[in-house]
């Protein structure tokens, strides 16, 4: 019953924020993007005609063709689902490697705390995109290996988060009575520790999608991410660079896609932090 109030309470908070339901609007349009691109996209993202080569934006192709001839629309919204994967995939290697470290360094503390908070700081000296290159031109340049460089980057952030959380709730009553009552380490840390640190991952899990996406773009567009033929935002972008003055819209509608899929995502974060946030529920 408590949980439930508590819920209620949150959906409450988050209506009344104007910037989470435009932030709910935008990913949600994203989402409906990505499941339905094969039915919404008007022509196949790969294929070539040579008769529209850089034909400017017209009924028949809304956002123009590419040097090419391949519809920009369709290929803007196939692109959704390289960066949805990007998005999901990389909070979920972040999540699967940061819990249990943050866990474990809350809540055992000493030796293992300094091991893992040293070993994380050792990531964090390195500047995030120049990681992530590094891990990706090792690996090769392979959609799969950009998205496991990227979520590598982001576990010390979920890790110190988690930690942080960790080190305040260990300390409740709840927490005492739990091991008072004989409960083991993993069974208090998994039923009474995280439940209670959930909350800040979710909201950093809505940021980290958006740098995710951002940052699966600036990989395809160095070319160590999505390979073409793939329709990627990143690819788009890259290539529309050499028309900037002859063909704009190569470049502007990918480059619109990623700014509107990234603010959503943003604001969402937003509206679940003021909703989650005890001190504003009234």
């Amino acid at each position: 019953m408590a949980s439930s109030s508590l819920l209620a309470i949150a959906l409450g908070q988050f209506r009344r924020s104007h910037i989470g339901l435009v932030g709910a609007g935008l990913v949600g349009a994203f989402l409906l993007l990505t499941v339905l691109a094969p039915l919404l996209a008007p022509y196949d993202p790969v294929a070539t005609d040579f008769a529209n080569v850089l034909a400017p934006p017209s009924w028949t192709h809304p956002f123009g063709t590419d040097d090419i001839g391949r519809d920009i629309l369709s290929r803007v919204i196939h692109g959704s689902r390289i960066s949805l994967q990007a998005g999901l995939f990389t909070v979920a290697v972040a999540l699967t490697v940061g819990l249990p470290l943050g866990l474990a360094a809350g809540f055992l503390g000493g030796r293992v705390d300094d091991v893992i908070m040293r070993a994380l700081e050792v990531i964090l000296s390195f500047p995030t995109l120049v990681l992530a290159l590094g891990i990706t031109a090792i690996l090769g340049p392979k959609l799969i290996h950009a998205l496991f460089a990227i979520g590598i980057v982001f576990v010390p952030h979920f890790t110190r988060l988690l930690r942080a959380q960790v080190l305040a709730v260990k300390e409740n009553d709840y927490v005492s009575a739990a091991r008072a009552l004989g409960a083991s380490d993993a069974r208090v840390m998994t039923l009474h520790v995280l439940p209670n640190c959930l909350a800040p991952l979710l909201v950093q899990s809505s940021f980290s999608i958006s740098f995710a996406i951002l940052t699966e773009a600036a990989l395809s567009f160095l070319g160590l991410g999505t390979q073409p033929p793939t329709p990627s935002w990143g690819i788009m972008l890259s290539m529309g660079r050499g028309y900037l003055e002859q063909a704009p819209w190569l470049g502007a509608f990918p480059g619109l896609a990623i700014f509107l899929t990234v603010l959503g995502f943003n604001l969402l974060g937003d509206g679940i932090r003021d909703a989650l946030d005890p001190r504003l529920q009234v």
